[in-house]
C-alpha cells in the first residue's frame, strides 16, 4: 500500500510539472511581443525528461494478485525481495520479477480424460503390489507453497516446480503400494495406505518448501486379467456358500430324523413295558380300534369274544 501511495505522488508531481511546461511552451512571444505558437527550444529537454520520468514510474509499478507473491531480484545488488499481494514498486531495467501462487493447488494424476495436468492422456500411476501384480492408482495431491520459503524455491527450483511434485508423488506411491498385498489395496486397508502416502510425501517434499495439505486416493484399478480372476473367485465363493447352506440343511434334517426315531423307540419301549405288565392290554387296543358295527369276533377255534359286552363294560 505504501508503494502505491508513493507511485501516486510521483505521478501527480510529474503531471503538474508537464502541465506547467506545456502551458509555458505554448505561450511563446517573438521580439516584437507577439504571441507565437510553439515550444521554446530550452523547454524541449524538460518535456522529454518529464515524459521519460512518467514512463519509468509506470514501468516500476507492479500489481500482485490476491493470494500471490512477487519475487524481485535486483541485478545490481544481487539481492532478493518478496512482495505480498497488492501494488508494489520495483526498480525498472535492473529488476527481474517472478510471480508465485500461494493458494492451495491441486495436482491430479488420473485415467479420466479431462482431469489432471495431462488431461489428454491416461496419467494414472501403475504400481506393483507385494505379489508383483500391477494396480492403477488415480490420486489427487493438494498442496501450497510455504510463503516464508518462496524466495528459496525461486532460487533453487524455479516456477516450474511440478518437476519436483510429480516425481515425488510417483516414487512414494510405488514405495507404499509395493508393501501391501493386492486385496489390501483393493479394499481392506485403503484408508491406511492413503494415510501412509500422505505422511511419506510430506517428509519428502516439505524440506523444499512445499506444504502437503491432503492426499486423496481416488481410485484403484486392476488389469483385465486380474478383474476376471476376482469375478471367478466371487462366483466360486457364492457356490461354496450355497453348498454350505445345503449341507447344513441336510445335517439339520438328519438330526431331526434321529430325534424322531429316538422318540418312536422310546414310545415302543413304553408300550412293550405296559404289555409285559398287562398282557390283555393288547387285546383292548385291538378291540378299541375296531368298528362299532362288529359285536362278536372269533380269535381261535375255541374262543369267541363278545365285543358288545366288552365295549359295554368299557362304557361303564
Amino acid at each position: 500500500m505504501r508503494g502505491f501511495l508513493i507511485a501516486l505522488v510521483i505521478l501527480a508531481a510529474l503531471a503538474v510539472v508537464m502541465a506547467r511546461v506545456l502551458k509555458r511552451g505554448f505561450d511563446v512571444r517573438n521580439a516584437e511581443g507577439r504571441r507565437v505558437t510553439g515550444v521554446a527550444p530550452g523547454q524541449l529537454g524538460t518535456i522529454a525528461a518529464s515524459v521519460a520520468g512518467l514512463v519509468l514510474v509506470i514501468a516500476s509499478v507492479r500489481v500482485v494478485p490476491v493470494g500471490h507473491a512477487l519475487v524481485i531480484f535486483n541485478t545490481i545488488t544481487r539481492s532478493f525481495r518478496l512482495s505480498p499481494q497488492g501494488v508494489t514498486l520495483v526498480w525498472p531495467l535492473i529488476s527481474q520479477t517472478q510471480q508465485y501462487d500461494l493458494r492451495r493447488l491441486e495436482y491430479t494424476m488420473s485415467a479420466t480424460t479431462g482431469e489432471g495436468r495431462r488431461a489428454a492422456v491416461d496419467d494414472s500411476l501403475w504400481s506393483p503390489t507385494q505379489e508383483g501384480l500391477q494396480v492403477g492408482i488415480d490420486i489427487t495431491v493438494w498442496h501450497h507453497l510455504d510463503p516464508a520459503r518462496v524466495t528459496q524455491i525461486h532460487q533453487k527450483i524455479g516456477p516450474d516446480y511440478e518437476k519436483i511434485i510429480r516425481p515425488a508423488v510417483r516414487s512414494v506411491i510405488r514405495l507404499v503400494i509395493s508393501e501391501y498385498p493386492v486385496m489390501d489395496v483393493y479394499s481392506a486397508k485403503r484408508a491406511a495406505i492413503q494415510d501412509e502416502i500422505n505422511v511419506k510425501l510430506k517428509a519428502l517434499v516439505e524440506k523444499d518448501g512445499f506444504v502437503i495439505d491432503e492426499v486423496v486416493l481416488r481410485d484403484v484399478r486392476f488389469t483385465d486379467q486380474f478383474t476376471k480372476a476376482i469375478e471367478a473367485k466371487q462366483i466360486a465363493q457364492q457356490a461354496a456358500e450355497q453348498m454350505k447352506y445345503v449341507l447344513e440343511k441336510e445335517s439339520r434334517e438328519a438330526e431331526r430324523k434321529v430325534i424322531e426315531a429316538s422318540g418312536r423307540a422310546k414310545a415302543i419301549e413304553t408300550i412293550n413295558e405296559a404289555l409285559r405288565q398287562n398282557p390283555n392290554y393288547i387285546r383292548y387296543l385291538y378291540v378299541d380300534k375296531l368298528s362299532d358295527k362288529i359285536s362278536v369276533i372269533v380269535s381261535d377255534q375255541n374262543t369267541i369274544m363278545d365285543l358288545k359286552g366288552i365295549l359295554e363294560a368299557k362304557g361303564k
